[in-house]
């Protein structure tokens, strides 16, 4: 086949001087000398990230895939199921004889088994840039390649994008216009936070961000006065600047202490009835239930103190102070992303609904404020430059949480959200933008899953643990070695990404490959329009321009735009959105909930028949609990929280989260007393073990966790000692290799990865090496 676009890379180096580029972590400019590069943090931020510190790591580590890339077992046996995936070796291949090999298999499947038969949901956060974001250049190539099965709604917060709609309305609504970071500072009076505002979490938005607000928005709400009180098991999920009242709840436990402050509010009479009246539904079938007319249990501060573990005093203190003031109830994504995660969601919107707060500035109840640095600020008065992705013409979808079942029960019956719907037979996998081996939970049962499709296609920087479990593997470029506009609906700064640095040895642009294999599947013009990259960054940019210039705003031309390198965007007044509206006037603008109210209960979810999710919020217990029966065996509650030394596993070999680690593993924070009763030190490598997986951690001994529980991040690279082991042991501290791949109920099925049981013991004799950054056989 002749050369296409496709099969052309300029190597030249670009001039050596400060560029502007962006990040999902924040906004930036590069110097760049050949492949040495200094990262400088945008002027106008007030509190870099230091996540920052990991990109020059990037440019040219040896975790780097150099060339294109395809599995011995794949290339000698062909397509098929095929365990070996995850240590096989790899042998490389030009880039024509790569877009073969792919373009061919793509033409097989599609015609053998059809567009149903192609999985391209390739979840992930991918890059900041509007242009070159992977899964939509994907989503693009498979729609006009005939269509694919997609996923839906996020690991971040599964369960509340479903449950939200019923009961309120729109996540977007819900954590977006709603309650600002500037009404918090002005505003709230007291602040009940469940699950904190952790700034580590602020570090990070999708698209980027050019001002990361909250440390200094929360110091100021302080010191004007606002009382904040944290609801979880870590004393750091709120800064200690806020002075915040700990409340150390056992995990997972949040639903039982909301139902305890409720029955409180209500029998002390505190509570608005008259709110409850005019904006709500569904308040006396709930009320039967709080009160205990319907099981004979009151869910007062005494039942509530039993289970979470707060005393039934301070839950009735909490109440009081929570009663005739600003009250705003903030629910974090980790609270929704363990089992029956719909309920504290819809809980505390309960509680805010009594309160009488919702729609009122710096009250009510606010998802996710404190989760993402953009959420919170005002959005933008104009649409953003984006990249058409066509229409998918196959309907059949999943929760993304549910990948493994799909590919290891194909035909299988599952519920989602009122539907009844089938897992579609998958023969490809094509992914580019996302590691599913760290978003994914239990992945040993992922390993097996990804063993079953005949072929899985990967596009990657570097050697993930998803790359490794690919037939045919593509070296993508980082952003520095590319250009792309760095823009994102919740930051006013829109950013011309320079390229920084060459590509690395032969990776390639997301586009151009995937313009090489729509050429060779005969949809090269349909894909690229006669277009290339820069021309498309020019394309898409117009949209933009012409917004501005009607706003009567000058409008600079792209070629402008880029040699400035930065344009301000104009946001929309803050206005509190639908539920400041209906505040107002619930009549003239009811919410978009079946009954346009807020429902306390919903007969839509009741005739859903879940008894998982039933029809309003009730406490139910976790088969993973404190109490539970497998805690007799695996006693400590594990926290599998976000990090703070990286995005998820972006750039886990990068400064600042090798900075972090003990010893080469990631670090699981224990109590003291728990550690004490196990002969662990600080600094010990220690095993944690569950019957489903184990992994090794560098301890921290820390008071700032609750006892009984143990800590550990996300985000470290899969690496077991034994690729094959039905149990896996990752030596570098994974613990999704323990966490439970299971839905948050047959609502939401979303993820339910942030808590589960096991037991830690010190590790001892010679540490295995850590391979996790290392090359796979014959890619070196």
């Amino acid at each position: 086949m002749p050369n296409s676009m496709s099969d052309m890379t300029d190597t030249s180096p670009p001039d050596a001087r400060l560029l502007p580029h962006s990040s999902h972590w924040g906004a930036f400019s590069v110097l760049a000398r050949d492949r040495e590069i200094e990262i400088v943090p945008h002027p106008r931020d007030p509190d870099p990230s230091a996540l920052l510190g990991n990109i020059p790591a990037a440019v040219s580590h040896n975790a780097r895939i150099a060339r294109p890339m395809i599995r011995r077992g794949w290339l000698e046996h062909g397509p098929g199921s095929d365990d070996r995936r995850g240590y096989d070796e790899f042998v490389p291949l030009s880039w024509p004889d790569a877009l073969d090999q792919a373009g061919a298999e793509l033409r097989r499947v599609y015609a053998q088994h059809g567009p149903r038969a192609v999985f391209g949901g390739s979840y992930g956060w991918a890059s900041a840039g509007q242009f070159h974001d992977a899964p939509r250049q994907l989503h693009r190539f498979l729609n006009l390649a005939g269509g694919y099965v997609r996923s839906v709604n996020s690991y971040s917060s599964g369960a509340a994008a479903v449950i939200l709609p019923h009961i309120i309305g729109p996540q977007a609504a819900v954590a977006g216009n709603n309650v600002s970071w500037a009404e918090l500072v002005t505003e709230s009076s007291l602040v009940l936070a469940f699950g904190g505002m952790a700034l580590k979490n602020n570090d990070v938005a999708g698209g980027g961000t050019s001002q990361h607000i909250a440390r200094d928005s929360l110091a100021t709400a302080r010191a004007r006065g606002a009382e904040f009180h944290l609801i979880g098991p870590l004393r750091d999920d709120l800064p200690t600047l806020v002075e915040a009242v700990w409340h150390p709840i056992r995990p997972g436990t949040d639903v039982a202490l909301m139902l305890g402050l409720t029955h409180t509010l209500v029998t002390q009479g505190l509570h608005d009835r008259a709110f409850l009246d005019r904006y709500c539904t569904g308040w006396e079938t709930f009320e039967t239930y709080l009160l205990g007319d319907s099981d004979n249990q009151p869910k007062d501060a005494t039942w509530a103190a039993a289970i979470c573990g707060i005393p039934a005093g301070d839950i009735i203190d909490l109440a009081r102070r929570c009663a005739g003031r600003r009250t705003l109830i903030t629910c974090s994504q980790s609270l929704q992303r363990a089992e029956h995660g719909e309920q504290p969601v819809w809980m505390g919107i309960v509680l805010a609904a009594l309160l009488g707060q919702i729609g009122l500035p710096g009250g009510g109840f606010a998802y996710a404020l404190g989760s993402t640095s953009n959420t919170g600020k005002p959005p933008l008065a104009v649409p953003l430059p984006t990249l058409p992705i066509g229409r998918n013409g196959i309907a059949d979808f999943i929760p993304v949480a549910r990948i493994a079942d799909m590919l290891l029960h194909p035909g299988e019956a599952f519920d989602y959200d009122g539907q009844s719907l089938a897992y579609p037979d998958i023969k490809l996998v094509y992914w580019a933008g996302g590691n599913p081996f760290h978003h994914h939970q239990d992945l040993g049962r992922l390993r097996r899953a990804f063993a079953r499709p005949d072929t899985v296609i990967v596009h990657e920087s570097a050697w993930t643990a998803t790359a490794r479990h690919a037939d045919i593997v593509l070296p993508a470029t980082i952003t520095l070695e590319r250009e792309d506009i760095g823009a994102t609906a919740g930051d006013p700064l829109m950013i011309a990404m320079h390229r920084a640095v060459s590509p690395y040895r032969e990776a390639r642009d997301d586009y151009d490959i995937f313009a090489g294999l729509a050429e060779r599947l005969g949809i090269g013009e349909a894909f690229t329009e006669g277009r290339s990259a820069r021309q498309w960054l020019a394309h898409i940019y117009e949209p933009t321009r012409h917004a501005l210039a009607e706003r009567g705003i000058n409008a600079p031309g792209f070629d402008e735009f880029w040699e400035a390198g930065e344009l301000a965007l104009p946001v929309d007044v803050w206005d509190g959105g639908i539920l400041r509206d209906f505040r107002r006037n619930p009549e003239a603008a009811p919410l978009p909930t079946p009954s346009g109210k807020i429902e306390i209960a919903s007969t839509t979810i009741a005739g859903f028949g879940y008894a998982d999710c039933p029809g309003h919020p009730i406490w139910l217990s976790s088969v993973e609990s404190a109490g539970s029966p497998a805690a007799s065996r695996f006693p400590l509650q594990l926290i599998a929280n976000q990090p703070a030394a990286r995005l998820h596993s972006q750039l886990d070999f990068g400064a600042t989260s090798l900075a972090s680690k003990i010893k080469g593993r990631e670090p699981v924070r224990i109590h003291p007393q728990d550690a004490a009763a196990r002969g662990i030190r600080d600094g010990d490598i220690v095993r944690l073990y569950n019957e489903r997986g184990a992994c090794l951690a560098g301890a921290v001994l820390s008071e700032a966790l609750r006892p009984g529980i143990v800590q550990l991040s996300t985000g470290a690279w899969y690496d077991p000692e034994d690729p094959a082991a039905e149990a896996p042991f990752c030596v570098h501290g994974n613990p999704n290799v323990l966490t439970r791949d299971a839905g948050t109920s047959r609502l939401a099925q979303g993820c339910t990865g942030q808590l589960t049981l096991v037991e830690i013991e010190r590790f001892s004799g010679p540490l295995p090496p850590i391979t996790a950054f290392d090359p796979p056989p014959g890619a070196t």
